[in-house]
């Protein structure tokens, strides 16, 4: 069953940017990052076709060990492509980007309570915050869109689903939690090329952790996900899940540290690193 302690709190319910602009997918980078800073709000699937998008997790200083620690331990939901000096909002993965500004929407969290969903955060940012950016599995869409297999959420213009399961990740000092995973109804027939097209790209979360059954993950129900909209799957389509980024913040959940920063489910950060950077064949 689905963990109530750890469940996610509700989500902004804002609509994917392909239904504001159909040429979202055509966009650089830069000009997303620039729309977002401007307040277009959206989940970001298949915005800046080709660019690698990241989850964003913000944390005091005093925490960043912990971390980075949980990371290392928790490879496949967690993969960190990049790790801020302390105060600093800019990575090397965006040139000129500004990490307080530049999402679609944002999460606030105090002693593991979501205070806030705002789309700038600069009034809440700290001199002492140290970001990680991990790897988000919307980069690897292109290449599963590319191998033939359909992408459910896209098609029907919805944030992927996700959901908090039963399996524990290990822990790591003061930080700990449940794996959080992101679902994808792929047809039998596309279901290897789907395993091995995701296999290819472990920074954004690689292979899937499960394919079938989604009580082996403690999920009682598909149509109930604790982040992003349900979708409609066709009557043979097998449900796939892959680790996901978002499992910092039930980790924000389960252990309260007394600050953090996340971005909001779905709505990413659009970096400037092309996709085939991350592919290992």
């Amino acid at each position: 069953m689905n963990r109530t302690e750890d469940r996610p709190r509700t989500m902004t319910n804002d609509l994917p940017l392909t239904l504001v602009d159909d040429h979202a997918h055509a966009w650089s980078p830069r000009d997303a990052r620039t729309r977002f800073r401007a307040g277009l709000t959206g989940p970001t699937a298949g915005v800046a076709a080709g660019h690698t998008q990241v989850n964003l997790i913000s944390v005091p200083a005093d925490w960043a060990y912990d971390m980075l620690l949980f990371c290392q331990r928790n490879p496949k939901p967690c993969p960190v492509l990049d790790v801020t000096d302390a105060g600093s909002w800019s990575t090397v993965l965006a040139d000129g980007a500004d990490l307080r500004t530049d999402l679609p929407r944002y999460r606030v969290w105090q002693d593991g309570e979501l205070v806030d969903e705002p789309t700038d955060v600069r009034a809440y940012w700290r001199g002492d915050l140290v970001s990680f950016l991990i790897g988000c599995s919307f980069t690897f869409e292109w290449a599963l869109s590319e191998a033939g297999v359909p992408i459910r959420h896209v098609e029907q213009g919805r944030n992927v689903p996700m959901y908090v399961t039963s399996r524990e990740c290990r822990p790591a000092g003061r930080l700990h939690g449940p794996v959080v995973v992101s679902m994808r109804p792929v047809p039998p027939q596309h279901l290897a090329a789907a395993i091995r097209e995701s296999s290819l790209l472990p920074a954004v979360h690689g292979s899937p952790v499960h394919c079938g059954d989604p009580s082996a993950l403690g999920i009682d129900d598909l149509a109930s996900p604790d982040f992003g909209e349900a979708v409609e799957a066709e009557p043979d389509d097998i449900p796939v899940f892959w680790a996901c980024g978002v499992t910092p913040q039930a980790a924000v959940t389960a252990s309260r540290p007394p600050f953090a920063i996340t971005h909001a489910p779905g709505q990413m950060f659009l970096t400037d690193a092309r996709d085939e950077q991350y592919r290992v064949a």
